[in-house]
């Protein structure tokens, strides 16, 4: 009876040395996994912010969509104007002053587009390098020719400045990327000369008589001089917006003495005053177009090349 309650308490401490050395195994274990991990993750955190690449923000949507384009993996791209809302008056959020102010550049249209944008410089700091990448287009004077008309992205050919602007602002910022900037840029080249071409043939099919947009803010003059279109609007700009009976008199004389077959809305402005003119005139709204945005997600133009043939589609589908 003795030696088999001896064989019993050894069994015992056998068992019982070995759980504890199977949990201080799997303890041991579980820590250089645990250090493993944390080695990855510092490790991954510092490969990402070594690969993080340049900060950028732009003024509104369809910069951002353009740069976004050219910049490619080697930065991130954030717009401030929200899409929908137009940007020639926008009020900034105190988010939009931390945006901008981690950013290592701030693209803007320039033209006088971004009124708001004394404000949000004089909340972020002196430090933030605010680039237009409007330089070296010729503008169009507004009525009165004190202003100049900022809507310059309307024409294709300003939108190839406009790429070429950023690229030589990011290689002075970037040499290292030099050879994608400038690789993305001649591919994104290339396509704003498709989208030249087709709306040159698309236009074809309105007759000259026809060629006349009418909207609320007269911001298709760039487009209208590239590809021979007259346009008119309630009011010049955004910023001057009025839509007095005066205003919208006239238009509505314009559309009866020219017998133009349609008129426009568009996406960022209260489609009440152009529903106004429609009813005066009979003229149908022919379909929404846009100007100082991209579209929203599945809306078909979410960038400015697919915002760009919307709008002349929309235009043919009116005025042919």
């Amino acid at each position: 009876m003795l030696k088999k309650m001896g064989f019993l308490l050894l069994a015992l401490s056998l068992s019982i040395f070995v759980l504890i050395g199977c949990s201080a195994e799997e303890t041991q274990q579980e820590e250089l996994v645990d250090e493993h991990q944390d080695e990855t993750t510092v490790s991954e955190d510092a490969t990402n912010e070594e690969e993080g690449g340049l900060a950028i923000t732009t003024s509104f949507s369809i910069l951002g969509d353009i740069i976004t384009t050219i910049v490619g993996d080697r930065g991130t791209v954030d717009y401030i104007v929200p899409i929908g809302e137009e940007p020639h008056e926008y009020e900034p959020v105190p988010s939009d002053f931390q945006k901008v102010s981690d950013s290592d550049v701030f693209y803007v249209n320039g033209l006088g587009l971004e009124e708001w944008i004394e404000k949000l410089v004089e909340s972020v700091g002196g430090d933030i390098s605010i680039i237009s990448v409007s330089e070296g287009v010729t503008p169009i004077m507004l009525e009165g020719g004190e202003e100049e008309d900022p809507h310059a992205w309307m024409s294709v050919e300003n939108v190839k400045l406009y790429v070429e602007n950023v690229v030589d602002d990011l290689i002075e910022r970037d040499p290292e990327g030099e050879s994608t900037y400038r690789e993305n840029a001649d591919a994104y080249l290339a396509e704003l000369e498709e989208l030249n071409t087709f709306i040159k043939t698309e236009v074809e099919a309105i007759p000259e008589e026809n060629r006349v947009i009418v909207v609320s803010e007269d911001a298709f003059k760039y487009f209208g001089e590239a590809y021979g279109f007259q346009t008119e609007g309630v009011w010049e700009i955004n910023s001057h917006e009025e839509g007095t009976p005066g205003q919208i008199s006239r238009v509505i004389d314009v559309v009866k003495d020219q017998d133009i077959p349609a008129i426009f809305v568009e996406t960022t402005v209260d489609r009440r005053y152009m529903e106004s003119v429609s009813g005066d005139t009979g003229v149908e709204i022919a379909g929404e177009v846009y100007t100082d945005a991209v579209g929203q997600d599945g809306s078909g133009a979410e960038t400015y090349i697919l915002m760009m043939k919307h709008n002349v589609e929309t235009f043919v589908n009116g005025l042919k």
